[in-house]
C-alpha cells in the first residue's frame, strides 16, 4: 500500500479527480482519499512511480518533504 501527500486535493472534487487519475493506472486499485489531511492511500500491485507520474500529470504532484510524520 501507497500512501501520498498531495496538498492541493483540497475538496471532493480533487478527490474525485485524483481517484480518476489513479485508477487510470490500475483499475483494480483500492484508494482511499482525505482532502481535509490531503493524504492518499492506494492498495496496488502497480509500481509506486506510475502513480506519482499520473497525478503529477493531472496537476496533482504528490510533495514527499511535507508527508504528515505519523
Amino acid at each position: 500500500m501507497f500512501s501520498f501527500y498531495i496538498p492541493n486535493m483540497t475538496c471532493g472534487g480533487c478527490a474525485k479527480s485524483v481517484t480518476k487519475a489513479l485508477l487510470s493506472v490500475d483499475p483494480d486499485a483500492r484508494i482511499e482519499t482525505d482532502p481535509r489531511t490531503h493524504e492518499v492511500r492506494v492498495d496496488s500491485t502497480v509500481e509506486e512511480s506510475s502513480f506519482l507520474d499520473v497525478l503529477s500529470d493531472s496537476g496533482y504532484p504528490v510533495v514527499i518533504s511535507e508527508a504528515p510524520i505519523r
